[in-house]
């Protein structure tokens, strides 16, 4: 693939993330920015900058064209970005203390849908079409199981007998609620996600049941741009690796989505990867 040199090149190192609200991911990415750029001097960063995309087809243009270095991703997107633009997956990143985390779908305790084959000719609410957690791995559940999906434009849309509609909340929030409420059969999510809604709703815990959880998958990961050098690349990944048992970094590393380490993958993560890969690109294909 061919790609223009990066900004690293010139001793400015920029970090990337696909947002919907700049403002807060900048204030959120800046500090773990200026503690990593004064440790690669040695080899040559001296300045670091932040650049946002409003979603993952203009990420892939910046790392195309040398706009962007490092990329902070989830593994769903991020995997998306190396197969299309040629990213290279970096580290993954621990979070709040949890390397990996689960899809749940969920429904109403008094549905009487106790497992997946029955969402046939019902609704199911995800996040929104970016979401590893709240998407991509509930849907491969889904199309695992051999069901039929379709988009709907709104909750309030009949589903078609044959097959499971599927719409976007666009939060957790409105998700949780749409399912409770009964506006769609169904909804997929993290496991963090539902331990929250559990602790700050006696009427989610008492009326939701979960009714499939699927295989872990990392949290999120780290990945640098394909014309990186190789020299500032090992030199990112060892400050990087280093930085949770610096006391310096303890701050940055909690505004950077509490972030709590970074860490290589070993085989049997590889194969997580691997197999998210796979199915997400099933899921893309198929749905979108």
């Amino acid at each position: 693939m061919a790609c223009s040199l990066t900004q690293a090149a010139d001793g400015v190192l920029v970090l990337g993330r696909i947002s919907d609200d700049p403002r807060r991911h900048y204030e959120q990415l800046q500090p773990l920015l200026d503690y990593v750029v004064p440790r690669m001097k040695s080899v040559g960063i001296t300045e670091g900058r932040v650049l946002m995309a409003r979603d993952p087809q203009q990420m892939m243009s910046y790392l195309r064209r040398g706009k962007v270095d490092w990329v902070t991703e989830t593994p769903g997107t991020g995997l998306l970005l190396a197969d299309r633009a040629g990213a290279r997956p970096l580290l993954l990143t621990e979070r709040s203390g949890a390397r990996e985390y689960r899809s749940v779908v969920f429904t109403r305790r008094d549905s009487g849908i106790t497992s997946l084959p029955q969402l046939l000719g019902k609704t199911i609410a995800f996040q929104s079409p970016s979401s590893t957690s709240a998407y991509l791995v509930p849907a491969m559940a889904l199309r695992e199981q051999g069901l039929p999906m379709s988009l709907m434009v709104s909750p309030l849309e009949e589903a078609d007998a044959g097959s499971l509609g599927y719409v976007f909340a666009n939060t957790d929030a409105n998700l949780a609620a749409w399912v409770h409420k009964g506006l769609v059969d169904a909804g997929g999510f993290s496991d963090q996600d539902w331990a929250s809604l559990q602790r700050v709703s006696e009427a989610f815990r008492r009326d939701l049941v979960i009714i499939h959880t699927t295989e872990p998958v990392p949290r999120a990961m780290e990945l640098v741009s394909a014309g990186m050098s190789p020299e500032v690349a090992e030199r990112l990944k060892q400050v990087l690796l280093g930085a949770s048992a610096d006391p310096q970094a303890r701050d940055a590393l909690r505004q950077f989505f509490r972030t709590t380490g970074f860490y290589e993958a070993d085989a049997g993560t590889q194969a997580r990867l691997e197999q998210l890969r796979r199915g997400a690109r099933d899921v893309r294909e198929a749905l979108e």
